[in-house]
């Protein structure tokens, strides 16, 4: 998925989550084309169809057996590496398990920032210094770790993080855990993020 602005220099790539690109990275896209951005989203799966949220668990489990987080960030850092020459400034931006692969994209030199909403998996790649600017968003709780705790843990240069009421997919306005204000609130931080960095 590719939508293109006229004349702009400044590129985002969007790493969709486990469901795939579905009505939210659709929309979510088309809001930062809004902003002036030209938007990338590459269909990890490489298939038409998005996961039901009633499929988490098997949309977790395709993620993580059929594509994987190396293969994800390979991805990513090839089309970074394919659209570098065009522009002037790049940005990564994920969800879930795309959060986590932005986060491991935080090193390339190419890569202007990166913003992750509530990748949970980040816990596992704390040993990355982010080389660009990383914005990342989570929700008061997650199942599976504890949120403060984790976020005292980010006591590194270029990273600000921020926490939201809500659960893990706040953001998302087609998911049963659709928390608005927190998901209004971040998406301003998060614009207001970019084109900063944009006009610096």
């Amino acid at each position: 998925m590719f939508i293109k602005n006229h004349q702009t220099k400044t590129a985002v790539i969007v790493v969709h989550e486990i469901y795939g690109i579905n009505l939210h990275m659709k929309g979510f896209c088309q809001s930062l084309q809004g902003y002036g951005f030209d938007v990338f989203c590459p269909n990890l799966f490489g298939q038409e169809t998005s996961f039901d949220y009633s499929q988490e668990k098997n949309a977790y489990n395709y993620f993580m057996e059929k594509v994987g987080f190396t293969a994800a960030v390979l991805q990513i850092k090839k089309m970074i590496s394919d659209i570098k020459d065009n522009y002037q400034k790049i940005f990564v931006v994920g969800f879930s398990v795309g959060a986590t692969v932005s986060w491991l994209c935080s090193e390339e030199k190419a890569v202007h920032g990166i913003v992750g909403f509530y990748g949970s998996r980040i816990r596992e790649y704390m040993e990355i210094t982010p080389q660009c600017p990383a914005l990342l968003f989570f929700p008061q709780e997650e199942r599976s770790f504890n949120v403060d705790e984790l976020m005292a843990a980010f006591d590194k240069e270029n990273t600000e993080v921020h926490k939201f009421n809500g659960q893990h997919g706040f953001s998302d306005p087609f998911s049963p855990v659709y928390y608005e204000e927190s998901a209004k609130d971040s998406l301003n931080i998060m614009i207001s993020f970019l084109l900063n960095q944009t006009s610096s």
